[in-house]
């Protein structure tokens, strides 16, 4: 599964969008890079019943924006991704 296809399933169980999740976490204070993912992981399990897997792909956005490693842009690997950045706004409102 891509890692933006993590975030739309996401998108689909919760309702919120990955933006949505940021400004969440901001709240928390979850944003301080010294925040542990652990503590994160657990608050996206308590809270919202996601799995490892999709937190950590939130984990990621949280902690470091929309940018992912280019390595599986344009690959034909199960974790392929369109580009290297993560569309965060929500999947209605991502452009075709």
């Amino acid at each position: 599964m891509s890692f933006q296809a993590y975030l739309d399933k996401i998108e689909d169980k919760t309702g919120l969008t990955p933006r949505e999740f940021i400004v969440l976490a901001g709240e928390r204070g979850f944003d301080d890079p010294a925040t542990k993912a652990g503590m994160i992981l657990e608050w996206l399990k308590q809270d919202y019943g996601l799995g490892r897997g999709h937190g950590m792909a939130l984990v990621h956005v949280i902690k470091n924006g929309p940018k992912i490693d280019a390595k599986h842009v344009g690959t034909t690997g199960s974790h392929r991704d369109e580009s290297d950045t993560l569309w965060l706004d929500g999947k209605r409102n991502r452009p075709s």
